[in-house]
């Protein structure tokens, strides 16, 4: 069910920009090294990682938006509300918590390789270094954090699914982070082909043309036998 959720496979996608978040903070970091590492690593880290943990903690991203705008609440489907209401879980959360904790070991190994993108940029300034690393590694963990939640939705089984509470409409907009302008509608309806006609429908559809000649008089023997 939550497989065939266009939704979920777009924010997953958000992995793909991962890898360029993180090689652009590196550089921020190779720009800022002149600063004490523990000022560095502190303020990049709580830029860059308590946002995201704070909000996916405390109201999770509504997956059902793309970029500017939101399908509102009251347009969710029942399957939809089971979804979200996945996000609300125990689970949700300790995943939450194990993405913080990958976070910051990423940031200590990203801080590691810093010596090698030395030289890369064309400046070199701490301040504007330390603020091109934080945003960027802000960015990492927002493509890092929601499609990690995302695939843990994507692995819960069906049955499981089946089996959840639906998330009432009315509480989204308070327990969710809605970003956007609201809208009806955003993905155009899915729409699956019916089954081909067979050869025998297709023939019982057939109207039989009429016929072009006019029919002749009976032969005067037949009228009075």
């Amino acid at each position: 069910m939550q497989w065939s959720e266009r939704f979920l496979w777009i924010h997953a996608a958000g992995f793909a920009v991962l890898p360029l978040s993180l090689a652009v903070s590196l550089l921020g970091l190779a720009a800022s090294s002149s600063l004490p590492i523990w000022l560095e690593l502190l303020v990049v880290g709580a830029v860059g990682i308590l946002p995201i943990f704070w909000m996916q903690w405390q109201r999770p991203f509504y997956i059902f938006s793309i970029l500017a705008v939101a399908l509102q609440p009251d347009q969710l489907t029942v399957d939809q509300q089971r979804i979200l209401s996945l996000f609300k879980t125990g689970g949700a959360r300790l995943v939450t918590a194990i993405g913080a904790i990958a976070a910051v070991l990423l940031l200590w190994q990203l801080y590691k390789i810093t010596p090698l993108a030395v030289g890369i940029l064309p400046f070199q300034s701490p301040f504007l270094g330390l603020l091109l690393a934080a945003s960027a590694f802000l960015a990492s963990n927002l493509f890092w954090q929601i499609p990690l939640s995302v695939l843990r939705v994507l692995l819960i089984p069906q049955a499981k699914l089946l089996a959840t509470e639906p998330y009432p409409a009315n509480w989204v907009r308070e327990n969710f982070t809605v970003v956007g302008l609201q809208v009806k509608q955003i993905l155009p309806p899915l729409v699956e082909p019916g089954p081909k006609p067979t050869s025998s429908e297709k023939s019982a559809n057939v109207i039989p043309e009429p016929s072009s000649t006019k029919a002749q008089p009976a032969a005067t023997d037949d009228l009075w036998e």
